[in-house]
């Protein structure tokens, strides 16, 4: 698919992208009031991408994490975060709704990490969390269906871009 081909939802409504990243906007602003890290709200951003699948919002999101103080272990082993001692409380908190918000277990299941994750959290970090990961999946869900591209990166020391694979 070319990318005149690809139908991008926030080219076709400009006010509706506008308002889903006031959202965003809102919510980063109620997290960074209760005191959720910007660390914590990657960790939250990269695992919901990943599983749904947003290679845009991975690109995009594992960046971020990294420039928050992400370490380049903890991305790399986040699909087996919980058989890993990597993550603290919080982080382990953020994650567990990241997962359930995305994934939305039976109700048994959902009320069972729902109670583990509020054991470290207060109300308003619980609440910022759970919103961080509804906006983050209303953005993977926009990217996935636009068929946002990932375009390669420059190297940064180097200045020379990466291979594309193949041979040459």
């Amino acid at each position: 698919m070319t990318e005149q081909d690809r139908f991008f939802l926030d080219k076709s409504d400009p006010s509706s992208w506008r308002a889903v990243n006031a959202f965003s906007r809102k919510v980063g602003a109620a997290a960074e009031d209760a005191g959720i890290p910007a660390s914590v709200m990657e960790l939250v951003n990269v695992r919901v991408s990943q599983l749904n699948g947003c290679a845009f919002c991975l690109d995009l999101h594992v960046r971020k994490a990294e420039a928050a103080g992400v370490t380049t272990q903890q991305l790399a082993v986040l699909p087996a975060w919980r058989d890993t001692v990597l993550f603290d409380a919080v982080e382990r908190a953020a994650l567990i709704i990241a997962e359930t918000a995305t994934l939305l277990p039976d109700e048994n299941t959902r009320h069972a990490e729902q109670a583990a994750a509020r054991e470290a959290l207060n109300d308003e970090q619980y609440s910022a969390l759970q919103w961080t990961a509804i906006a983050i999946n209303a953005f993977n869900r926009i990217s996935i269906l636009s068929g946002h591209p990932v375009r390669p990166h420059k190297a940064a020391s180097t200045g020379a871009t990466p291979s594309t694979g193949g041979a040459r």
